[in-house]
């Protein structure tokens, strides 16, 4: 693949690129790094005192680790979905904010999105060390799971890193893209089972039964690529436990087709980048 080709001859780019991302963003502040846990945090409280609380969902204790927190059964899908959007977002951003190095000199500008992505992926890295310690805290067994967790958050970072690379580029002729998309996020967001169980879902969707044929909601409702992942994370983080294999293949396969589609247009359009930007 071109992309990997890309990589492999800019990785010392890459990796300066890497480090500005990660150093820059909390530059001069007195927490540092610390402040990119305090985003999921505050969503955390939010989310937990809204639907546990208020609206008082409950998923119900994990199966078979028996830990029943709302809380962490929120972080579980809900830092998985934070990449994700960040990677995207900031992948989408990168090339228009980098807009005079690329009309200057000539490197892979594939190089901005996948550092951008790297970089998000340092921060989920520790924001989900820091779930792996609340969970085993709280009674949790994820510890003989964490190979297995460390390979979906690498399916994950390819999906995210497909759709960013996409979207670049359609941000980069159509600004009108990221705009576009932070709507959809939010659209997107209360379609995937993060708030809510996707138990609730399926028995609306029995209640409702077949909207065309034998199609139901919840066949709907599964097209959503985020609702696999969400899936897997959970099943290995709070139910400790092996995720279905048809979900797990269904993450690979999204990984999959969005990182060759993102890759093929991105090498296609990046020539004309300099004269668009």
């Amino acid at each position: 693949m071109s992309l990997i080709a890309d990589v492999r001859a800019s990785r010392e780019l890459l990796v300066n690129l890497t480090r500005r991302e990660v150093k820059g963003k909390y530059k001069r502040t007195a927490l540092g790094q610390l402040w990119s846990l305090a985003n999921p945090l505050a969503q955390m409280l939010v989310y937990t005192l809204v639907f546990s609380v208020i609206i008082r969902i409950d998923p119900g204790p994990g199966d078979p680790s028996g830990v029943d927190v709302f809380a962490v059964w929120l972080m579980c899908a809900l830092l998985p979905w934070t990449f994700f959007t960040g990677v995207v977002t900031g992948g989408m951003s990168s090339l228009v904010a980098n807009e005079n190095l690329i009309k200057k000199v000539y490197f892979p500008r594939s190089t901005l999105v996948v550092s951008n992505a790297l970089a998000t992926s340092y921060t989920w890295a520790i924001e989900m060390a820091v779930l792996v310690v609340a969970i085993l805290l709280v009674g949790g067994q994820p510890l003989p799971f964490l190979p297995l967790v460390v390979l979906a958050m690498a399916v994950l970072f390819a999906f995210s890193l497909g759709v960013a690379l996409l979207l670049s580029v359609a941000n980069a002729y159509f600004r009108d893209m990221q705009h576009l998309v932070t709507i959809l996020f939010q659209v997107w967001f209360y379609l995937t089972p993060i708030l809510y169980p996707l138990s609730e879902v399926e028995r609306r969707a029995e209640a409702a039964g077949p909207i065309v044929g034998d199609v139901t909601i919840l066949d709907v409702y599964k097209l959503n690529p985020m609702e696999g992942f969400s899936e897997v994370f959970r099943d290995l983080l709070y139910d400790n436990r092996l995720p279905q294999w048809g979900t797990a293949v269904e993450c690979v396969v999204w990984a999959a087709v969005a990182l060759v589609v993102g890759s093929l247009v991105f090498q296609r359009r990046q020539r004309g980048l300099a004269e668009v930007l």
